[in-house]
């Protein structure tokens, strides 16, 4: 059983500086409620199904297989919402790679980065451009913003 033990932060884009290469990330969303998420991603030119089971913490139970890129491109068609769109970048910082999502399309101007960690309790040094943390708050989820695009929030952070 695969567990994702992983931290989300809000990225300054005052301070950061984009690298020259990321890969482009298309995603959405067959199931997607409380309990768990199935989704279908196309990263560069390689395909994904992803399940991922309930939050506890920044934890979660995670299990994703490769699929060819043409089947990927067959189960996002029969997904409801929008696919959501973004480069990420891969950032080497001491012990940890951070990813960095640039989000285009309806989630436009949102700059958020991750890093997965060994356990729950292990420190991180923070980079200079993180804003702030969002680990617990649902609305930074990929598949909330599938739903929910950052354009169309009231209130932007």
């Amino acid at each position: 059983m695969g567990i994702e033990i992983e931290r989300k932060f809000l990225v300054d884009p005052e301070k950061w500086v984009k690298p020259d290469e990321g890969v482009y990330f298309t995603q959405a969303y067959l199931i997607s409620d409380s309990e768990r998420t199935v989704r279908v991603r196309i990263a560069g030119d390689k395909g994904y199904l992803t399940i991922k089971g309930k939050s506890n913490g920044f934890s979660r139970k995670e299990f994703e297989y490769e699929i060819p890129v043409e089947e990927a491109r067959e189960l996002m068609s029969l997904c409801k919402n929008f696919a959501v769109e973004k480069i990420r970048y891969f950032l080497k910082a001491g012990p940890v790679t951070w990813e960095v999502d640039e989000f285009f399309g309806a989630n436009q101007g949102l700059l958020m980065a991750e890093v997965e960690l060994e356990s729950q309790d292990q420190e991180i040094e923070l980079p200079p451009w993180i804003l702030k943390e969002v680990t617990g708050d649902d609305r930074f989820f990929n598949a909330y913003l599938a739903k929910h695009p950052y354009s169309g929030w009231s209130e932007k952070v």
